[in-house]
């Protein structure tokens, strides 16, 4: 019986990806910065651990917590909605402490297990922003481009050992709090500065006027798809609007 650990699984991709592989019979660690046992199902087969990426000592604690796994997602992420010109710096080192340095720091926790092994898949959930020239999210874009660049250097990095690391980009979904937690409630005359307010409003309706989006299952079985994978693919689109702007690029 296989395990994975997964981060960010108390809501939205983390939560839906967690209950996907614990009905394909898998172990799972579902961990979360907050832990709440309520989220997900009572099982012997699934366990929550605390982990908050940005925390050094966090993540040691919960991978020896977890004890031997087989899959890591790297899952957890922060979104961040707005014209650059009005986003703190501050803003832009939070989003990529958890974004990219996150990713980058739980990772180099578990090679080790792997590479001993000569086994193990590290799945780094992205988004498909890395498809296409969207607006209002210069920072949000930044920081998962920098995981794709750096997923793409880790595969060859590990292919000698037999440990697989891989992309899931998914598309945009509107049912996840990710995309609440992207506003933090406030409007977008908030966001933005006032001479970009005409043009993010209309970027803001050309976007959630599209005609298909993603759903949360659409990114758990792409996981798992990209989990099993044996041809070689690194980066797997999420949902229907992730497809197609990969097949359009």
């Amino acid at each position: 019986m296989k395990t994975v650990l997964i981060t960010g699984a108390s809501s939205g991709y983390g939560r839906e990806t967690a209950l996907y592989f614990h009905s394909q019979g898998w172990n799972v660690i579902a961990t979360m910065r907050t832990p709440r046992a309520d989220v997900l199902p009572e099982s012997g087969r699934l366990r929550v651990v605390e982990l908050d990426v940005t925390k050094p000592e966090g993540i040691t604690a919960a991978f020896e917590a977890a004890g031997p796994i087989d899959v890591l997602v790297n899952n957890a992420g922060v979104p961040s909605v707005s014209v650059f010109e009005g986003t703190p710096m501050a803003r832009v080192r939070e989003v990529f402490e958890t974004n990219t340095f996150g990713v980058m720091a739980t990772t180099q926790a578990v090679l080790p297990q792997f590479r001993e092994r000569g086994s193990g898949v590290v799945v780094n959930v992205t988004s498909s922003v890395v498809l296409g020239h969207m607006p209002l999210s210069a920072v949000y874009k930044a920081s998962k481009m920098a995981i794709e660049g750096f997923t793409a250097s880790l595969a060859l990095e590990l292919a000698p050992f037999g440990v697989q690391a891989k992309t899931v980009e998914p598309g945009a979904c509107l049912t996840t709090d990710f995309a609440v937690k992207a506003t933090n409630g406030a409007s977008l005359d908030e966001l933005v500065p006032a001479p970009y307010a005409p043009w993010a409003k209309k970027a803001m309706g050309d976007f959630t006027g599209q005609d298909v989006f993603t759903k949360e299952s659409d990114v758990a079985e792409t996981v798992w798809r990209a989990v099993h994978d044996t041809t070689g693919q690194l980066r797997f689109p999420a949902g229907p609007d992730a497809v197609r702007l990969a097949q359009a690029k």
